[in-house]
């Protein structure tokens, strides 16, 4: 008994640190499993080690996690920080860096994009969490005698590897079933009882199957990296798209000479503008350190070819730098990059910066661009209009009337602008780019710079549903310099808009011509598609809708859609009973909500109407956030194509200006309710199935962020 005693408690020991360690390595995903391996496993053999001395030495017991705390962090410095040591000996900078990336590490990982470079100081902390873990499970077992109590500690640093990114899939499975064995192990109180591992093993992969099958929204998980971004450097600069009458009128400047394997049909984008208040374009999102390589951007599903040129910029003004819609890495300079939108600016201002930019590139054909459908997931497409003058309103409604979103659609936007408005030349160019001048150029001059045409082709698109948006950036020269490099001036600028396309990305259009003023006779990949769809493209009159698969209809193809296929695999798994509870908990919830919104009057009543119909169409998947007015929500709500659904909103937009502006408080609880059952009339004409999603959908229990 004695001698199986002894091996208990030594398995006990083994599990404990098992799970502190599996916790660290469940950090892969940040950091990548190579990077981790080492100081993990060493860490947790140092702290064995000196739990093994204090077996054999009882007298070392009271010294033990002193001794455990100064061996793993001997382990620490020798696997992560070997660089500050010399000859393998810790020195000052050693602890320097140590402590900063205890304090600081994790937030710095946060604010970069993944996998990140092991640095020591941002990899430090994760065997740092582990250390502590194994010392507390150790010292908890040996003193409480409790394993289930001393397992905690691991499972903290779990919970934190997956407050960062949480595993899923068939690592989710693999991560519960070593947790069950780990459990297992350490509460084993005999070698008989370690055959009661059987049925908790086989438990843990049943629930791990189930929990990973049963996410009936299909929502990304929660990470603490979506409330995280590099902080900026505070400073006033120029927008770019306010620059180019500036650098049109001054053409020779050099702005940035590049080389690499690209071809001159190459634009090269400085910044992506997406959000627009009437007046100004603002670009959105926020930017993280880069990292290691950043993987091909949300949204691109055909193959994406990696491609790579060097780059030296001279005369770009403010922060921003060349960049790639789907950028990889930028080696050789400290940059920032919004990885949903592939801008780059400098970390720090300088004069100047030299670097080697990867990006990827998808590879397409224009027979699937010609059948493509919109992507509207995609960050940004569908941001803010401001108010729309109401003849802009009314000329969107006579572009292409009856042709719901798609590429097709979008190309012929562009058709249209390039066949009925003309790009200005000279000295005296047009500026601006807020409603009073883009009212100007479609309805009156019907002339300006690629400034102009850039964004009125983004707002008229957003108008018709397809997700757009503005981006302004340099067209690479006809040919290469003596040298081989391409010297881009400042008379390469130009803006342009880009369409969201469903399993392609972003793809650049040039209604103004201007991008296509050099390099056109060598165009190749998307650009060389984009061309070819132009050739194909009908007359406006025979523009037909594409087709759609067999089966499914244009609301089905939302972004987000419900797989029915995993519903019916969960069902046959036995989850009736929770499906059950779902389906009725968040109807009840939400009629509630709506019951308490009902009993509300003057202004109060405008304002919970306003909130019931803009909650109806988040629970459809419209994209909502917390500064949308009710003219955006209808503008965001024209993709649904429901008439009744876009009229009841415009109709509440105007009773909750009544009620806010009107200076009484006036009884418009009626009016505003009215609209909203029109709200739900249109939505009520959509699938079964995407209004029995829109019923379960949980998010909208709580405010849009």
């Amino acid at each position: 008994m004695e001698r199986d005693g002894v091996v208990i408690r030594r398995t006990a020991d083994v599990a404990v640190l098992a799970g502190a360690a599996l916790g660290g390595l469940l950090f892969a995903p940040v950091f990548g499993f190579s990077a981790l391996l080492l100081p993990v496993v060493m860490v947790t053999l140092a702290v064995y080690g000196v739990t093994e001395l204090g077996r054999r030495h009882p007298g070392l017991v009271p010294w033990r996690p002193v001794l455990a705390v100064v061996a793993g962090l001997l382990a620490v410095i020798e696997t992560v920080l070997s660089a500050t040591t010399v000859a393998g000996i810790p020195t000052g900078e050693s602890l320097a860096v140590l402590a900063d990336g205890a304090v600081h590490g994790w937030q710095l990982t946060l604010q970069s994009t993944w996998p990140a470079l092991p640095e020591g100081r941002l990899l430090v902390f994760v065997p740092l969490a582990v250390l502590i873990a194994a010392v507390l499970g150790i010292e908890l077992l040996h003193r409480l005698r409790r394993p289930s109590v001393a397992l905690v500690p691991g499972l903290l640093v779990l919970a934190l590897s997956q407050a960062f990114v949480a595993v899923t899939g068939t690592a989710a499975v693999l991560t519960g079933l070593g947790y069950a064995v780990i459990a297992g192990l350490a509460m084993a109180r005999g070698t008989r009882s370690l055959k009661s591992l059987v049925p908790a093993v086989v438990l843990a992969v049943v629930g791990a199957f189930v929990l990973f099958a049963a996410d009936p929204l299909a929502r990304p998980a929660y990470s603490l990296k979506d409330s995280e971004s590099a902080p900026l450097a505070a400073e006033s600069v120029t927008s770019p798209l306010s620059e180019i009458a500036y650098r049109s009128r001054n053409p020779v400047p050099r702005v940035f000479r590049y080389t690499g394997d690209t071809p001159s049909s190459r634009r090269w984008p400085l910044v992506v503008l997406d959000d627009f208040d009437g007046s100004n374009w603002f670009p959105g999102g926020g930017f993280r350190r880069l990292g290691a390589e950043i993987p091909p951007t949300t949204g691109i599903g055909v193959p994406a070819v990696r491609r790579q040129a060097a780059l030296e910029v001279t005369g770009s003004s403010g922060p921003w730098l060349p960049g790639q819609a789907s950028p990889a890495s930028a080696a050789g300079a400290d940059v920032l990059v919004d990885e949903a939108r592939g801008t780059l600016i400098a970390a720090r201002p300088a004069p100047s910066a030299r670097y080697t930019l990867a990006w990827w590139e998808p590879e397409v054909g224009p027979e699937a661009l010609l059948g493509a459908a919109t992507n509207p997931g995609l960050p940004g497409g569908l941001g803010g209009l401001g108010t729309v003058p109401p003849a802009i309103d009314e000329f969107a409604d006579r572009i292409l009337p009856g042709l719901r979103p798609s590429f097709q659609t979008a190309v012929a936007l562009e058709r249209f602008l390039t066949q009925d408005y003309r790009l200005a030349t000279g000295d005296e160019l047009p500026t601006g780019h807020g409603w009073p001048q883009l009212s100007r150029f479609l309805l009156d001059d019907k002339r300006g710079t690629s400034e102009q045409f850039a964004a009125a082709y983004v707002v008229l698109a957003r108008l018709k549903g397809i997700p757009a948006r503005l981006v302004v950036g340099y067209r690479a020269p006809d040919r290469p310099e003596g040298d081989g490099a391409y010297t881009v001036r400042n008379a390469d600028v130009v803006a342009w808009p880009e369409v969201a396309v469903d399993k392609v990305g972003w793809v650049p259009l040039d209604p103004s011509g201007a991008a296509a003023r050099s390099g056109s006779g060598s165009a190749s990949g998307i650009v060389a598609a984009v061309a070819e769809v132009r050739t194909r493209l009908p007359p406006e009159r025979q523009l037909e809708n594409p087709r759609l698969p067999p089966g499914k209809s244009e609301e089905e193809r939302t972004p987000g859609a419900m797989d029915w296929a995993m519903t019916a695999a969960v069902a046959g798994l036995g989850l009736g009973g929770s499906a059950a509870l779902w389906g009725t908990a968040v109807p009840a919830a939400t009629g509630l909500r709506a019951w308490r919104r009902r009993r509300r009057k003057g202004r109060a009543a405008a304002i919970a109407a306003w909130a019931e119909a803009r909650d109806r169409l988040r629970a459809h998947g419209v994209p909502v956030t917390a500064g949308m007015t009710v003219r955006d929500l209808a503008k965001a709500a024209v993709v649904f194509g429901e008439k009744s659904t876009v009229d009841g909103l415009v109709s509440l937009a105007r009773t909750v200006d009544a009620a806010l502006w009107s200076g009484t408080e006036p009884d418009v609880a009626t009016e505003a309710w009215a609209s909203v059952r029109s709200v739900r009339k249109g939505l009520g004409r959509r699938p079964w199935r995407l209004r029995l999603r829109a019923a379960v959908n949980a998010r909208v229990l709580r405010p849009p962020r």
